[in-house]
């Protein structure tokens, strides 16, 4: 009994580890390749005015909430634009990244700011990749 509880719980760190490794690749990834100036819907979303006030803002619940407005929009499209969608687990796992990093805010928030600030600026990351994905979607489609 007890050696099946270390095992799942070393099996469930395991996880863990290699999820965040994972996500924290794609990001990085993505953050390297150029953004086209078509992909990207200009004044839609907040996230890129959210991440240059990261730098200098102290109240980050703002900010979480115009992260949210974003991640709704995203979802919302995702779900209800032909055509568009997380084909690939990698976007998937953005999804899931995001929805992490936000639990993670709410949870360290008070206790620690820097680190509510990166989460904070990891769940922007996410979002602009995801909108340079369905603009990149959108722009192919519309051209063919």
């Amino acid at each position: 009994m007890l050696a099946s509880l270390l095992i799942i719980g070393f099996s469930l760190i395991l996880f863990v580890y290699w999820f965040r490794y994972s996500c924290i690749l794609l990001l990085r990834n993505f953050s390297e390749q150029p953004v086209l100036p078509h992909a990207l819907p200009k004044g839609r979303f907040s996230f890129p005015d959210v991440r240059e006030r990261l730098v200098s803002e102290g109240d980050l619940d703002p900010l979480r909430r115009a992260l949210d407005r974003d991640y709704r929009l995203i979802s919302y499209l995702l779900e209800h634009a032909p055509n568009l969608g997380l084909q690939s687990l990698e976007d998937r796992m953005l999804v899931l990244d995001y929805r992490v990093m936000r639990w993670y805010y709410r949870s360290i928030r008070l206790v620690a700011p820097a680190k509510a600030r990166r989460a904070l600026t990891e769940m922007a990351q996410v979002l602009g990749i995801l909108a340079q994905k369905i603009g990149q979607q959108a722009g192919l489609r519309g051209e063919a």
